[in-house]
């Protein structure tokens, strides 16, 4: 099991610390939400990047004093909003958001059930890579590869996580017709021998499938390929899908997906500025250390 480094935006971490790594870890809620006056809620595969912007706004404005945000994905801040609060296991988390980051199309449901009155463009990502194995065993080294039979291909699951498995298959598809391979196997929609499914959260259960050998590849946006080989040296390498190791320039056909950022309500008295703030050239040269680009560079102010 990986051993996940600690992350949050917390002013003061002389918290003491209980986890056990094989059952109670709740990776993607940060911080506490009784004591924080900003309350965000995020799509959790650019939490690398987050954490170090919230990070900086926290620095910017100390009078902030606590940020409480989480990282999962759509489903489960959705219900945290809607219905006030969600079970995590036995622990039941209640917290009232200010900001919200997601897809576009999850805006337009908040903006449609008056949660919301507008959102604007955030950040894309930049297509997708293979998460391999140290030393990449099984030398895969492209779409073309992950048809072979010794292969075996970790995927986002399809009802939970549709936005990541869409763009994930339809990535392959339409690299598998550009390579004449045959990836056929894409249309299953449950393990199988040839994919293993997450269950809800990828950006966690992916390199997790990958380390254990359950897997021989996942397929994962490039930052967060970048995030694994970065923190995890040991377990992983990164394999561009045409067999390169860099994303900058995405092949055509790699779909690239889109996170916008709004306000719930009037954003509280600390959430305009942190929506502001967010889209400021410091936060757009964080999340470029960390494989992610503005979703409009013009929106974004020096």
């Amino acid at each position: 099991m990986l051993n996940w480094p600690e992350e949050g935006a917390a002013a003061n971490g002389a918290v003491e610390q209980w986890s056990s790594p094989g059952s109670n870890r709740m990776l993607d809620f940060h911080g506490d939400p009784q004591a924080s006056n900003l309350v965000v809620l995020s799509d959790g595969n650019h939490h690398m990047a987050l954490e170090p912007s919230l990070r900086a706004f926290r620095d910017r404005f100390p009078e902030v004093e606590e940020i409480f945000y989480a990282t999962t994905p759509p489903r489960p801040i959705l219900d945290l909003l809607r219905k006030g609060r969600i079970k995590i296991g036995n622990f039941i988390l209640s917290a009232k958001p200010h900001l919200f980051l997601a897809p576009p199309h999850v805006l337009d449901g908040l903006v449609a059930d008056g949660h919301m009155t507008s959102h604007r463009p955030f950040m894309k990502n930049r297509g997708s890579v293979l998460l391999v194995r140290k030393g990449n065993p099984k030398r895969i080294n492209g779409a073309g590869d992950l048809a072979r039979k010794d292969v075996r291909l970790f995927l986002s699951n399809p009802h939970t996580e549709t936005v990541s498995y869409r763009g994930y298959v339809a990535t392959l598809k339409a690299l598998a017709i550009r390579e004449g391979c045959d990836l056929s196997f894409l249309e299953a929609t449950s393990s199988n021998a040839k994919i293993c499914f997450g269950n809800s959260i990828h950006h966690r259960e992916a390199p997790e499938a990958v380390a254990a050998g359950i897997v021989d590849a996942a397929v994962v946006y490039y930052h967060l390929a970048l995030r694994y080989v970065r923190i995890f040296p040991a377990h992983f390498d990164m394999v561009r899908l045409n067999g390169g190791v860099d994303a900058t320039d995405p092949d055509p056909g790699n779909v690239i997906g889109v996170t916008h950022a709004g306000l719930i309500g009037d954003g509280g008295p600390w959430g305009k500025r942190c929506l502001d703030f967010l889209c400021s050239r410091q936060v757009a040269d964080i999340y470029a250390e960390h494989g992610l680009d503005p979703a409009d560079p013009q929106a974004f102010a020096d």
